[in-house]
């Protein structure tokens, strides 16, 4: 079976900080690029970071640029996505996902085209 799980979300101050985990079971993290999206109530779903297979480049969306940091555990097979100086807009669902498709790479992650075996989410909420 395929899957992944997100954890480390939480109930945070804005500014604080958070470290979610993605943990792959039935396939190795290392051969696939690795998406962090996120979907906030009543919105679309967004990428936020994304981590190459190829040369382990990494990709932010310029809302979270700065701020978060994604990284990668080969031993562990999780990927990572710290995150730093929340603020109040960076509450929702995070979600993580393996790219499918090699060719697309993290290019497609902020729409997510190709990106699949969805993990349950976990929840983020930046409050005072």
């Amino acid at each position: 079976q395929l899957q992944l799980v997100e954890s480390g979300g939480g109930l945070v101050q804005p500014g604080g900080s958070l470290r979610l985990s993605c943990a792959a079971s039935g396939f190795s993290l290392d051969y696939y690029a690795i998406g962090w999206f996120r979907q906030a109530p009543g919105k679309e779903r967004e990428g936020v970071s994304c981590i190459s297979r190829r040369d382990g480049s990494s990709f932010y969306a310029d809302s979270v640029k700065g701020r978060f940091t994604i990284s990668r555990d080969n031993a562990k097979n999780t990927v990572y996505l710290q995150m730093n100086s929340l603020k109040v807009e960076d509450t929702a669902v995070y979600y993580c996902a393996v790219q499918s498709m090699p060719f697309y790479g993290c290019s497609t992650y902020r729409a997510g085209t190709g990106f699949g075996s969805w993990g349950q989410g976990t929840q983020v909420t930046v409050s005072s």
